[in-house]
């Protein structure tokens, strides 16, 4: 089995051949990413791997620096700003600002301008009948207005589809008449789901998705094909589950977000093995912090995600919070002088200064390696060469008059409470007391920073798992192939509902088992998202019984809404009819999972530091911390800090006052030490 997780910096591939795990990491082409791919893929040998799993942020980043497609969007006549309105909700942080825009409205950066943004006349009612029939000379006409634009995809969101796609799809029709084979998406059958500005954007970021990844994953094929692959490719979605490529392809919004996913699944898969079920995770990497939660084993998931403020997108994901916050966030002085860190970032290129790649700011992978905890030699397995003097020169060079020793100080303790800060943030979002969570920290520089901030968030434990620099794309082989749709139908749960669920559940099904083809043993579990009659937003994933659908279902759909929302809220409100709103199914085909091989015991050979190294600015004085290989390290082994543990891929600081212990797995578990034990 192999995996790759493309990120901002580094591409990240991981094969797991006869039960043990090998690795590779390669700097990201953020010109060519297929090529980092196929490079890392190379390395560790695709020809033998039967299945190759996918997850990217490429099409992620192409939206957030607008190097997207022309694009054309259709809409019911008069509603063609739909786009620039959103829901008109702001930010906290643009309360009081009069000067705030939304980043895709026409006063910034559009997503599609307002001249390419089309009304089509038509109209249907919100129980799906037609109201206006379709002009299709009118309809004809505005594409001509596109054509001659020369968009390179159409996006078709109308009033209602959701209830009656014979609009839309006869539009996509003239579509193909007019313009010829461009990409195209409608949304009664990318997103059926009710709000009609969600299921637009959903639309808009599929058409994107198809245009970019279309051509993308037709070189990732041949290049890994040329390189011997014969195997399966699979897609990510946005809970981390694997989709086939062509399947995938079809309604690539789905797959939009997955990197950052993986190593939620991953660290549910991981905290299962070692039996630590509660979960606080955070993705440190040269970029950004994703931080994410796993309780009793299980990820959080949302219904829907934003790519941007108010920028939504209808899919399920993995609840990610991300931060700037990494070891490429740059150091940088404010105007009133004040130190910052973030949540700006190097990047690949031209990475920290330390890099020699022409940076010139000061990163926190600069104070890392000034404070002596990363190894200058060997850095990215050795693959990269650290320059301690960059480094120095870039943090001198910063307009400041603090002393050098205040700056470095300074910006790895700021840097350090912004990671805590974000972390505390999703605690007190989800309600829940970090002291009953452990933090699993992964990504290059998580073991690097996360430690340190223990005490901050108040966590039960720090784990470190294995191979933590490459533990999302582990995430990766963690995951299953999973198939859902989902249909609005809004329904009040009476016993004359139940002709119109059973008939939605009925086609749903039938559309799944298509999309499953042999897989048609599997179990399909059945949910929808409810809400008491009044309100405006759901309750998500209420559990439907299996079966035949009758009165008795109705009645359990009714109490397991009242009990959902009642666990979710804290409140029920059992007198007021229940409503249901969108129903979901969802089938999971189980795959080969990675197993993390057992580490022997110590025995009776003691573990021995192979070197000291003297830390700065971390702490209030120098302090001398003995080093350690992790390729060294055997179950029960303890490790007292300061210390630092390095691997190939990542290194593991282990604060003053904490202790290192190594599990069965070859998991480090960091904890304060307590007064009079070690």
């Amino acid at each position: 089995m192999m995996a790759v997780d493309v990120g901002g910096t580094f591409t990240d591939v991981v094969a797991v051949k006869n039960g043990r795990i090998y690795t590779a990491k390669v700097s990201t082409n953020v010109q060519a990413v297929e090529q980092s791919v196929i490079e890392g893929a190379a390395e560790l040998g695709a020809g033998d791997s039967p299945v190759f799993n996918h997850a990217s942020t490429h099409g992620l980043n192409a939206i957030i620096t607008r190097s997207i497609p022309k694009i054309g969007f259709l809409t019911t006549a008069g509603h063609r700003d739909i786009l620039d309105i959103g829901r008109t909700w702001r930010p906290l942080s643009a309360m009081t600002d009069p000067s705030w825009r939304r980043t895709f409205g026409d006063a910034a950066r559009p997503l599609v301008p307002r001249y390419l943004r089309r009304g089509i006349v038509e109209r249907l009612k919100a129980d799906g009948s037609v109201f206006t029939a379709l002009d299709e000379a009118q309809a004809r006409a505005q594409l001509q207005v596109l054509k001659r634009c020369q968009v390179e995809g159409i996006a078709i969101c109308l009033l209602h589809a959701y209830t009656n796609g014979v609009h839309e799809v006869r539009l996509r029709e003239l579509v193909r008449e007019e313009l010829g084979d461009v990409p195209c998406s409608v949304s009664s059958e990318i997103s059926p789901l009710a709000k009609e500005y969600a299921r637009a954007s959903t639309t808009l970021v599929d058409v994107f998705m198809k245009i970019i990844y279309d051509a993308y994953s037709h070189r990732l094929e041949d290049g890994l094909r040329n390189i011997g692959f014969t195997g399966q490719l699979n897609f990510a979605d946005c809970t981390a589950n694997l989709i086939p490529a062509q399947d995938a392809m079809e309604a690539p919004f789905r797959v939009v977000f997955a990197g950052p996913a993986a190593g939620t699944v991953g660290s549910a898969h991981f905290g299962a093995t070692i039996d630590e079920p509660n979960l606080l995770c955070a993705d440190v990497g040269g970029t950004s912090c994703d931080i994410s939660l796993v309780t009793n084993g299980v990820p959080f998931v949302n219904t829907t995600f934003e790519l941007e403020h108010d920028l939504l997108v209808n899919a399920l994901s993995n609840d990610i919070s991300s931060i700037g916050a990494g070891g490429g966030s740059l150091v940088s002085i404010t105007p009133s002088g004040d130190i910052k860190v973030g949540p700006e970032s190097a990047g690949a290129s031209p990475g920290p200064a330390c890099y020699g790649r022409g940076g010139t700011q000061p990163t926190m992978t600069d104070i890392c390696l000034l404070a002596g905890i990363l190894d200058p030699d060997g850095f990215a397995g050795g693959k990269m060469k650290l320059d301690v003097k960059l480094s120095r020169k870039a943090f001198e060079n910063l307009d400041t008059r603090l002393p050098f020793e205040s700056r470095v100080r300074y910006a790895y303790d700021i840097g350090l409470n912004n990671i805590a800060e974000g972390i505390f943030n999703i605690a007190i979002k989800h309600g829940i007391d970090p002291r009953d969570y452990s933090l699993m920290a992964f990504g290059a520089a998580g073991p690097l920073v996360l430690p340190a901030l223990a005490d901050l968030v108040h966590v039960k434990s720090v784990i470190v798992p294995p191979h933590p620099g490459l533990f999302s794309a582990l995430g990766l082989l963690s995951a299953d192939q999973a198939y859902a749709t989902s249909q609005s139908a809004y329904q009040v749960l009476t016993p004359s509902s139940v002709g119109v669920i059973a008939r939605t559940y009925a086609a749903m099904e039938a559309k799944l088992r298509q999309r499953l083809g042999e897989h048609q043993e599997v179990e399909i579990v059945r949910a929808f998202d409810g809400q008491l009659v009044g309100q405006t937003w759901e309750t998500p994933f209420v559990a439907v019984p299996s079966g035949e659908i009758t009165e008795a279902t109705i009645q359990a759909l009714i109490a397991n809404f009242h009990a959902a929302y009642a666990a979710r809220n804290g409140n029920r409100f059992e007198a007021i009819p229940v409503q249901g709103v969108t129903y979901r199914l969802r089938a999971v085909v189980k795959t080969p999972k990675v197993s993390y091989p057992a580490l022997a015991d110590r025995g009776a050979t003691p573990l021995r530091p192979v070197g000291t190294t003297v830390l700065r600015f971390v702490s209030d004085a120098e302090e001398l911390a003995q080093i350690y290989r992790r390729d060294d390290l055997c179950a029960g082994d303890q490790i007292r800090g300061p210390a630092i543990v390095r691997e190939a891929l990542s290194t593991t600081y282990i604060t003053q006052n904490q202790v290192g212990r190594v599990g069965r797995y070859g998991e480090i578990v960091i904890q304060r030490i307590t007064e009079g034990k070690a």
